[in-house]
């Protein structure tokens, strides 16, 4: 798959390294390609990788990953608004300075491109855990939300999984809070309470 990675910081460059090693071809949308540590990326990443202008990643790509830091996404999405229709699109920002509204962008995204599959992903663990994720011997879950749309919710699933992640999907975007509010028991715990950064969920059943 053709993916374009908007941001090349810590959860960007961790998933892209995943996917790039799993045979997905990337490109890092970021607003200097040519910035030694963007590089410094694409050669890790190797033949897979190579760097360009977020508006140039987002034409070239079926499914685009926004990564970038929540005060950045209001600009970016006007720079590059429907070139995002008719693509895959996962949301992994995370607002969480804001005393009110949304943690996620998914709104924002689904506006600025009503024909986009919008998935709200990745967002729930610090990249730690997309680098290993597997804790204990044990798979990590990644607990996401996004249309039901057969096609574009396989496609979603696949990216999880190439990172390692086992998929768990808890509806449509109507339920996407419910999601940002495991972002915030992963901080508690993580951060909060001191367990260490390296925590992640799994849903047992039987």
């Amino acid at each position: 798959m053709q993916i374009a990675v908007i941001g090349a910081g810590n959860i960007g460059g961790t998933l892209a390294r995943k996917w790039g090693a799993a045979g997905h071809h990337v490109t890092f949308g970021v607003r200097d390609p040519n910035k030694p540590e963007v590089q410094q990326l694409v050669a890790e990443i190797g033949a897979n990788a190579r760097a360009n202008t977020i508006a140039e990643a987002i034409n070239g790509a079926e499914a685009v990953l926004f990564a970038v830091p929540a005060a950045a996404m209001t600009e970016t999405l006007s720079g590059v608004g429907s070139a995002l229709n008719g693509k895959l699109v996962l949301d992994a920002t995370n607002n969480v300075g804001a005393p009110f509204g949304p943690v996620n962008h998914v709104a924002a995204i689904a506006a600025a491109a009503p024909h986009a599959a919008v998935y709200r992903a990745f967002n729930i663990y610090g990249w730690e855990n997309f680098a290993n994720p597997r804790l204990g011997g044990i798979q990590a879950d990644l607990f996401y939300v996004g249309p039901a749309d057969a096609s574009a919710r396989q496609a979603a699933e696949q990216l999880i999984a190439d990172v390692g992640l086992n998929p768990v999907w808890l509806g449509g975007l109507d339920h996407v809070n419910l999601v940002d509010q495991l972002l915030r028991l992963w901080f508690v715990l993580a951060v909060e309470q001191k367990r260490g950064r390296r925590m992640a969920l799994k849903l047992l059943t039987e």
